[in-house]
């Protein structure tokens, strides 16, 4: 096979036919609830200190960072927990592409993190995302902290025709009022990793630099959308506030990325005392990050109780859904990787997924598994919007899972796991089109992932037995267990076929298990 490229054609699938539709088990209502989605970057979902109480452990079966969260400890009784949410594509920008399109990266436009080399990755200007329906629908729709969905232009406001730093390659961005998507209030950058020296363009395009940590900040304005002190959103209309946090995303080095009060918390405490995941390796460089990550955990969760407090204080709380997940893990040593995230390891893979809607869903543990692209309908649906689910939208409406209402739902038995490289780079050193290395899935027991050459055939089989070996230390030899072999490759194949992937659709996966003799004759 020679090399793939998914070149810019591919972001001209027009909206798929109402053949191909959202598959949508809707559930009415009433009254429009608020939303608030809150994702911070990189926040693995083993940390978070709940997952070790009785009545979560069983759920995981693996242990908890040594983390301190007690907000989320409480919101997670109070919420639906999903102990298996997976993100498809492991990776910022690709992630927030699926979230706010509902359509896997090759449809979304973003296949890779959006930076100024990758002119190609960028969200489709003609994409009708979640802010656009809700915002159709009478919704105040506000975007506060990161975005990292747009190809860095040079067009910062302040300095028109030029990037927004001097930096080359440009991974920053500032995107305009017309690239939006129904967000009318506006705080909000690419990507830019200083914790504790941030900056925002406004909704009129100014600059702030507010010099202080950047989660506290962003929930200072998160509030004050609340609150509605400067008529941030219509008073009489239920609004959807999408929170993007950067910590605990590294830098995870000194002082600089993190608060003090919640650095000493960890800071005594010794690598085994850090790591209690026995598949961690503390030889690794990265060792000594986890104080400065876990210190920009237990920053998260103070700031997300804040802004939970105030939600109840001024009586919003009973009819605003509160999401808390990210757009992906964290490996942190675990797997001899210094990679902390796009693989498919359980620490890169697997999200948090905690959501909370006071008198409409039980909390309680659920293992449906939730895919990226099924946020969209599923939100969406909850809100009394699953008649308004665009025929682009490519995930499942997983609402009756959520409200337990005995509906008629076509429940995922398996996720689908992407993973890109870059395509062809041309002689000014632009990136054209994505390499699809690997592909996988996630069972209810197993994970398996194909990684392919450039040529196309087999380079690496992972497969792991999640129910046995929840620490993915043994891998699998997949000739010794051709049967179990055969059984995921068949499911991947269906998962491939169902999000119309470039491995369907160039048959890859035959061609690579046919190069190691896999299939037989």
């Amino acid at each position: 096979m020679t090399q793939m490229r998914i070149i810019m054609t591919l972001k001209n699938f027009l909206l798929p036919l109402s053949s191909l539709a959202t598959i949508a088990c809707s559930s009415a209502q009433e009254q429009h609830p608020n939303i608030i989605y809150v994702f911070p970057d990189q926040f693995r979902n083993q940390a978070m200190a709940f997952w070790n109480e009785p009545e979560f452990a069983p759920h995981a079966g693996w242990q908890a960072d040594p983390v301190r969260t007690p907000n989320l400890d409480n919101f997670a009784k109070e919420s639906v927990v999903l102990s298996r949410a997976m993100s498809n594509c492991p990776l910022s920008s690709p992630y927030r592409g699926i979230f706010l399109t509902g359509m896997y990266p090759e449809r979304s436009g973003i296949t890779l993190n959006c930076m100024a080399e990758r002119p190609e990755s960028s969200l489709r200007e003609d994409a009708v995302c979640i802010s656009d329906v809700l915002s159709a629908n009478g919704y105040s729709c506000g975007y506060i902290g990161k975005l990292h969905a747009d190809f860095p232009t040079p067009n910062d406001p302040q300095h028109p025709g030029e990037y927004v730093s001097s930096r080359r390659p440009e991974w920053d961005a500032y995107t305009p009022p017309e690239r939006r998507h129904g967000f009318s209030h506006w705080y909000s950058y690419g990507t830019f990793d200083v914790h504790k020296d941030p900056h925002y363009w406004d909704t009129e395009g100014k600059r702030h630099d507010p010099k202080e940590y950047s989660v506290k900040h962003e929930t200072d304005k998160a509030i004050e959308f609340l609150r509605n002190t400067s008529g941030q959103r219509k008073a009489d209309a239920p609004f959807f506030l999408a929170l993007a946090y950067n910590p605990p995303h590294s830098p995870y080095e000194s002082l600089d990325d993190c608060m003090e009060e919640d650095y000493n918390i960890y800071k005594d405490m010794s690598l085994s005392e850090l790591y209690v995941r026995p598949n961690a390796d503390t030889t690794l460089s990265k060792a000594g990050a986890a104080r400065y990550y876990f210190a920009n955990v237990t920053g998260v969760d103070r700031e997300f109780g804040r802004l939970l407090k105030e939600l109840k204080v001024l009586g919003l709380d009973k009819n605003t859904i509160v999401i808390f997940t990210s757009d992906h893990g964290e490996t942190m040593c675990s797997q001899g990787t210094e990679d902390p995230k796009n693989s498919i390891y359980t620490e890169s893979f697997n999200v948090p997924f905690i959501i909370r809607y006071p008198g409409r869903l039980r909390p309680h543990v659920d293992g449906t598994m939730l895919s990226s692209v099924d946020i969209y309908p599923t939100l969406l649906s909850l809100a009394g919007l699953g008649d308004k689910i665009p025929s682009s939208a490519e995930g499942r409406d997983l609402s009756p899972v959520l409200l337990g209402n005995g509906a008629d739902c076509d429940v995922p038995q398996a996720v689908l796991y992407i993973r890109n490289v870059n395509g062809e780079q041309d002689a000014d050193g632009l990136v054209h089109g994505v390499f699809p290395v690997a592909r996988g899935i996630r069972t209810s027991t197993h994970t398996m992932e194909i990684t392919i050459n450039r040529d196309g055939s087999l380079k690496r089989v992972l497969m792991f037995n999640d129910k046995e070996d929840p620490y993915q230390m043994h891998n699998i030899d997949y000739k010794d267990n051709p049967e179990l072999f055969r059984s995921l490759c068949d499911t991947l194949a269906i998962k491939l076929e169902e999000a119309r992937d470039v491995w369907h659709r160039e048959n890859t996966l035959e061609k690579a298990l046919k190069s190691a003799h896999c299939l037989g004759n």
